[in-house]
């Protein structure tokens, strides 16, 4: 069984201050640096993704051009790649991981199985040259990107377990919907400590 830590969207511009950002990013970006840091062996491979969208069409659709933002299908502008908005969130130890994968080139995408790595493989693709099994996944937004991830990777046939406490929503009560959904897709929800 080989193990995987996925950790979703940890960027500027989903953390406070950001385009987007969720109260508690920046805290939970620290978390998930302190949690690989305390279990160095627990994880065979670290993925993390990032959205990385055109700065110069609504990327599908997923941008609001026309008309406000619904914050359901149409957002405002963020994660434009190659701007700080898109980057890491600096308390995010990126030395610490393995595989990078950008979504959302010019499309919609909340799921990391959406992306492609820095090499250009699909994610569905990395996973299987790695033998993935087991799949921990950790990041922002809980009810958005996070729970698209752990729903696909239940669907691609993984074991899939949320850290609830490596998650940040972007309200609660959505939040909690979304991971009432992944356990009644067959997913673990649980504490990393």
């Amino acid at each position: 069984m080989t193990r995987a830590l996925l950790i979703i969207d940890v960027q500027n511009d989903f953390t406070e201050g950001g385009a987007l950002g969720v109260e508690g990013g920046a805290a939970v970006a620290e978390r998930i640096t302190e949690h690989l840091a305390a279990n160095p062996d627990r994880y065979d491979v670290v993925i993390a993704s990032r959205d990385w969208h055109n700065g110069d069409d609504d990327n599908g659709g997923h941008f609001a051009t026309e008309a406000e933002p619904d914050y359901v299908d149409t957002w405002p502008a963020h994660c434009v790649a190659g701007t700080p908005g898109a980057e890491y969130h600096p308390a995010l130890d990126t030395s610490l991981v393995d595989v990078h994968v950008r979504k959302g080139q010019g499309v919609p995408a909340y799921s990391i199985f959406e992306g492609t790595t820095d090499e250009g493989r699909t994610f569905p693709e990395a996973l299987d040259e790695l033998g993935v099994t087991e799949v921990e996944v950790v990041g922002i937004a809980t009810d958005h990107c996070v729970r698209a991830s752990a729903l696909d990777a239940l669907a691609a046939g993984r074991t899939v377990t949320v850290l609830s406490d490596l998650v940040a929503a972007v309200d609660t009560v959505t939040g909690a919907k979304a991971l009432a959904e992944v356990e009644a897709a067959g997913g673990t929800v649980r504490s990393a400590r």
